[in-house]
Order: C-alpha cells, then structure tokens, then sequence
C-alpha cells in the first residue's frame, strides 16, 4: 500500500482473500485515528462485524462488507483476470 504526500492512501490490490480487504480496512482505519466503536458508529455497522472484517472472516455479509468500504472511500472493480494472472 503507498501513501501519498496528503497522508491518504493510494491502494490499487488484486484481493486473494478476506484478510487482504480486511487488512486495508484496518489502515484506513487506523490512519483515521478512529477506534473501532467511532468506525462501526459511522459505517453503521457493528462493533463485532468491524473486527471480524478487519480480522479476515470470510464469512461475512457482502452488503455490509461493501458499506463499509464505501464508508472509507474503497471501489470495488471486478475484472475479468487474464491468462498470466493467478
């Protein structure tokens, strides 16, 4: 993940798993000096399903787990992978 200079992130990641998105989560996170009270409070999500995010449960509710990517300005892309990618 780079930074750029107005300390904001720059994140362009082909996911392989939960605990990659969940690991952004928690930089974002994080970087917004935001406990995970103030973050579930402002994703309107809760506490329990913040930290099993940020903990790569991949078990987890695909609706609330784009609510609060969008909460934290991520897009979600879906592209068709090509023959090289894995």
């Amino acid at each position: 993940m780079k930074t750029n200079s107005q300390n904001s992130f720059s994140i362009e990641v082909a996911v392989k798993d939960p605990a990659q998105i969940g690991k952004i989560v928690r930089q974002l996170r994080k970087s917004a000096n935001l406990a995970q009270i103030e973050a579930a409070a402002m994703c309107k999500v809760g506490t329990r399903f913040l930290s099993d995010l940020e903990n790569g449960k991949s078990s987890l509710h695909l609706g609330k787990v784009l609510q609060v990517m969008r909460n934290f300005g991520l897009l979600v892309v879906i592209k068709k992978k090509g023959p090289h990618n894995d």
